[in-house]
């Protein structure tokens, strides 16, 4: 039997997406609003420690982000998938430029509002829920369809490489010209966003003007359609709960068990240049099952768990993460690909969307019930908990008929 579009997934030689004008615009403006991005949650954490002395405040701002960019999500694929993607990039880009500017003369004024920095927060929040899915359309809408691939091993390479270099960044501006500075660079990168994507041209896909419900319900159809889709979407959602996991009892083991503060700023810095090198790999890989191979690279995370769990040696458990990473940076450039080539470009913003909400949504879980866990039967349990399930759940795609089609 002849395979199905979907079933396929090939890659003709074509030029490099570089050299293609509206998307090295989009590129371009995309990875200046990543690295500022990623200069911002170092500073908005020593931001408002330093303002209130509280944690609980520092919870209470961090959660006004994460909540109206949940609930929205569903409703930004709707929008996405209606409307010009490349409009609605565009405005959104200009929220959180204004937001990242206000927080940044709260902080520049030396006595900023708790309540200001909350808002601006949540608006900020709201404003991604609604940008996040149309980075599959503008991608899929500025390239040939042959080079898909490239293309988002190129997004993957520039988003590691701000990784690397975001927190420098934020400790460069912390420490020399303070926080409110990062703010304000965050907010020039949305602005130069904004610019360069009015110079972007994007095909469009019009879909016909129904109900919100209706385009909810058709979104939701169009991923319990695909076996190889929901289940890998499964193993992407316990990957992040358990990276919550990590993220939160790992500087307590790397602090008292593992040499130190430096042991966690290594640890984290190996994962940022293992992504990167992740992504450097899949610009040049073509499994013949990329799905398949994907979730099974991103199983590797078990690793870092399961050694912090024994407290193994802090070389290894460093360059288990580096593998766990490298993982993870492979699988965003091959999925984003077998994504937009499968799904109908009428229905990408909002398939993406359920994407991105069932992957945020464990992450908040994984924060909540790490320390509960830990407190009760030691950090031990969680970890390797987290472990048995993002290897499980990765690790069973492989039984998904689907998954091991997906060609």
């Amino acid at each position: 039997m002849p395979a199905t579009p979907e079933q396929t997934l090939t890659t003709p030689a074509a030029p490099h997406p570089l050299r293609t004008r509206s998307f090295r615009l989009l590129f371009t403006g995309r990875t200046l609003s990543l690295l500022g991005d990623a200069a911002i949650p170092a500073a908005l954490a020593l931001a408002v420690l330093e303002a209130t002395g509280s944690t609980a405040a520092l919870a209470l701002v961090l959660g006004c982000a994460m909540v109206p960019k949940l609930l929205l999500l569903p409703v930004g694929g709707v929008v996405g998938d209606r409307f010009d993607a490349r409009t609605v990039a565009l405005t959104t880009d200009l929220v959180r430029c204004a937001t990242q500017l206000l927080v940044g003369v709260q902080l520049l004024g030396g006595t900023p509002s708790l309540a200001v920095l909350a808002v601006a927060e949540a608006l900020g929040g709201a404003a991604g829920a609604f940008a996040m899915p149309t980075g599959s359309p503008l991608v899929k809408g500025t390239v040939a369809a042959a080079s898909l691939h490239r293309a988002n091993a190129a997004t993957g390479v520039a988003q590691s490489a701000t990784r690397l270099a975001g927190p420098a960044l934020a400790g460069t501006l912390v420490l020399t010209v303070g926080p409110g500075w990062a703010f304000v660079l965050d907010a020039a990168t949305f602005a130069a966003s904004a610019l360069l994507l009015t110079a972007v041209r994007v095909e469009r896909v019009p879909i016909p003007r129904r109900s919100l419900r209706a385009d909810l319900a058709e979104g939701w159809q169009e991923v319990r359609s695909r076996d190889w889709y929901w289940t890998s979407l499964i193993g992407h959602s316990a990957w992040n709960g358990a990276a919550a996991v990590l993220m939160t009892l790992g500087p307590a083991i790397a602090l008292h068990r593992l040499g130190g503060a430096t042991t966690w700023v290594v640890f984290l810095q190996t994962g940022a240049a293992g992504f990167l090198l992740g992504a450097l790999l899949a610009d040049r890989a073509r499994p013949r099952r990329p799905v398949l191979t994907a979730n099974l690279g991103l199983a590797t995370y078990a690793l870092p768990l399961v050694l912090l769990a024994v407290a193994a040696p802090a070389p290894v458990t460093i360059a288990s993460y580096g593998l766990a990473q490298a993982g993870l940076g492979f699988l965003s450039p091959v999925w984003a690909t077998a994504v937009q080539r499968a799904v109908p470009a009428h229905a990408l913003a909002r398939v993406t969307s359920y994407d991105w909400l069932l992957s945020l949504a464990a992450m908040p879980l994984g924060y909540a019930l790490a320390p509960l866990a830990a407190s009760a039967w030691g950090p031990e349990v969680p970890l390797l908990a987290a472990a048995v399930i993002v290897g499980g759940c990765c690790l069973g795609t492989a039984l998904v008929p689907g998954v091991r089609r997906f060609r």
